[in-house]
């Protein structure tokens, strides 16, 4: 395989032809930077270059498998990191001007790790302004991010600047985070795969100017891997996983739990709302019978507590939202700022007394899920009951729902904590489709192994070129 082709592979392949001497790994940044310089002004996924730091690494790494050292399982792979997590002397600028000079002085955890088990970052990625500022991927410092697969349609978000560059090939690995769908829905919207991690499988951390995040952003917000194949995102699952004594909330939980035939609990519309569009049924039904045919008992149910999840989530997060809004209300642009101030008209923040009220309320939900996967390990469900949206602005607390309601199994699962993982389903109408499967606690192994038989049976669908703007009804 010639060099410029080398952003083709996935991250395990290309890490095992760097470990043999099959392929430098300064051979392998130097592709994907190319390939970076090719697609990028195309869709504006990667906001800034690491080159300088990303050859650096590259030459110790083939100096160190030239010295017959031990190479880490990633040694030489590429990949991105979204704009809010630390990577020691750039910005995490979190998309606007106020924090452009904020460079960070160490890695965050998920960084590090990547980092000793040789990955190398290439590139930062785009996200909406906060990583408040709605469904689409677009900041104040860096613009809009465009989805290769049509860019009349969005990436998703937040973290679509690291989906829309792990699916054009510019990284084989993408590092993201999750805090109601941010993994998930431009994992499904661009064609990728996509870990949402337990809470507290992953160590992270999410301080803003030294800060620790209040109890509901401490809650909720988990650093999560996008990949192109499901064995990738478990190679980085294997990496990321463990404690750290820069986050303590991370646990030892074991990577792979006890193995047995898998119930698989099936939901098409969550909470009866009939706002499922045929593409997105047929994905689970496809969904559905490829893990039939690999031999798991598939049901019907109902998510429990589906209502209070939603309630909950809404009331803990705008309740801290509107404590820190007119600080955080300078940094935004009026559009940005639209997508929290349409939030709250139609839900308040609550006061104190019905806050507290909610911490409670979040661990009886907790309690159904754990029961319900107690009898029913897997539960299988959309990313979005909609296709993948135009990136519109709401103007109206009706047009903001019509937006996020589609997506609310993605808002419940993070209020609960548990893990999933968002896996193509194929292609509709030209754009990609998608389901997410969910798991108890720390069985992250258990949503990878149903993703893995899915992906078998409907294929992988990416790296792509992206596809130019339309122009008078034509490709350009």
């Amino acid at each position: 395989m010639g060099a410029n082709e080398l952003w083709s592979l996935g991250a395990s392949e290309l890490a095992k032809l760097v470990a043999s001497g099959e392929v430098a790994a300064a051979e392998a940044v130097e592709a994907h930077l190319e390939r970076i310089a090719m697609v990028n002004p195309r869709v504006n996924a990667v906001t800034r270059l690491l080159e300088d730091s990303a050859r650096q690494a590259a030459r110790e790494t083939d100096r160190r498998r030239a010295a017959g050292e031990q190479l880490g399982p990633l040694a030489g792979v590429p990949f991105t990191v979204k704009e809010n997590i630390h990577v020691a002397g750039s910005a995490t600028t979190h998309g606007v001007p106020y924090f452009r000079d904020w460079v960070a002085q160490s890695d965050a955890p998920p960084v590090r790790r990547l980092r000793t088990a040789g990955a190398i970052p290439v590139g930062r990625t785009n996200m909406p302004d906060l990583a408040i500022a709605g469904l689409h991927t677009v900041s104040q410092l860096f613009g809009d991010t465009a989805n290769p697969w049509d860019p009349q349609r969005t990436p998703g978000g937040t973290s679509g600047g690291d989906a829309v560059a792990v699916a054009t090939g510019m990284a084989p690995l993408g590092l993201g985070n999750d805090s109601g769908g941010s993994v998930r829905n431009p994992a499904t919207f661009n064609g990728v795969v996509g870990l949402k991690p337990s809470y507290g499988r992953f160590p992270a951390d999410h301080r803003m100017s030294e800060q620790d995040p209040v109890l509901g952003h401490q809650l909720f917000p988990v650093d999560g891997p996008l990949a192109r194949s499901v064995a990738d995102l478990r190679a980085a699952y294997e990496v990321l996983a463990g404690t750290d004594p820069q986050d303590p909330r991370a646990v030892p939980a074991p990577l792979y739990g006890p193995q047995a035939p898998v119930r698989v609990g099936v939901v098409t519309d969550p909470g009866g709302r009939g706002d499922v569009h045929p593409d997105v049924r047929a994905a689970i039904e496809a969904a559905a019978a490829a893990l039939e045919d690999a031999g798991y008992l598939v049901e019907e149910v109902e998510v429990p507590r589906l209502q209070d999840a939603l309630d909950g989530y809404g009331a803990l997060l705008r309740t801290e939202f509107s404590l820190a809004w007119p600080m955080l209300r300078r940094l935004l642009t009026d559009d940005s700022a639209r997508h929290i101030e349409l939030d709250t008209q139609r839900h308040p923040a609550v006061g104190l007394e019905e806050y507290l009220r909610q911490t409670g309320v979040r661990l009886g939900v907790q309690r159904a899920w754990a029961q319900f996967f107690e009898g029913c390990p897997l539960l299988l469900g959309p990313v979005s009951t909609q296709p993948v949206p135009e990136p519109v602005v709401p103007r109206t607390p009706e047009e903001r729902d019509a937006i996020f309601t589609p997506m609310r199994l993605l808002t419940a699962s993070t209020y609960v904590g548990v893990p999933a993982v968002a896996v193509p389903t194929g292609l509709a109408s030209g754009l990609p489709q998608g389901v997410q499967v969910m798991a108890g606690m720390y069985r992250e192994d258990l949503c990878l192994d149903a993703a893995q038989r899915i992906e078998e049976r409907l294929g992988v669908l990416t790296p792509l070129d992206p596809r130019r703007h339309r122009v008078d009804g034509e490709e350009g």
